[in-house]
């Protein structure tokens, strides 16, 4: 468990998705679908664990007595146990750092998200395709200055507010 858990794509080692999925229940006792879900919103639907991946791990983390179970219905309920939290406390730089990947990965898919909800953008707002062309122009241009010194972030929200004043002002002329 060394917290380079997406080393190899989108997959968790067995040991880094129990180490997360103790981690998630040290947050809250869940059932394992509940899991499931609570990793593909943190990833923002990057990675989903499978049933076949979530369940042995909880099933190890239970023989281990780090996890706890109880029945509820049909369904069971796993929470940590003091010993779970211990280990998850022996272990917590990497399950920072996986939380951390985790976290980046929906951060990026938002990113993917709003790029390709933009593209039928100009039909459905009825822009000209001048517009729309002029937008993803945009949009692009500012992709590719990601990651720029502070001075040329200010440099270019000064562009883009003088832009915006500028329509602004034609639209109520």
């Amino acid at each position: 468990m060394d917290g380079r858990a997406f080393r190899a794509g989108r997959r968790l080692a067995s040991g880094d998705l129990q180490l997360l999925l103790l981690a998630l229940l040290a947050e809250k006792p869940s059932h394992g679908y509940e899991l499931i879900k609570a990793i593909e919103e943190r990833s923002g639907g990057f990675y989903v664990p499978s049933p076949g991946m979530v369940y042995p791990a909880l099933t190890w983390l239970e023989e281990m007595d780090y996890a706890a179970v109880a029945a509820e219905g049909s369904k069971k309920l796993y929470s940590i146990t003091d010993a779970g939290r211990e280990f998850l406390r022996e272990h917590q730089e990497a399950v920072e750092a996986m939380l951390g990947q985790l976290a980046h990965f929906g951060r990026r898919m938002g990113r993917v998200r709003e790029v390709f909800e933009g593209l039928d953008e100009g039909e459905e707002t009825g822009d000209s395709q001048e517009i729309h062309a002029a937008r993803r122009n945009l949009k692009r241009a500012l992709r590719e200055k990601h990651g720029v010194t502070a001075e040329e972030e200010r440099r270019i929200a000064a562009i883009l507010n003088a832009a915006a004043q500028e329509i602004r002002g034609k639209d109520k002329g």
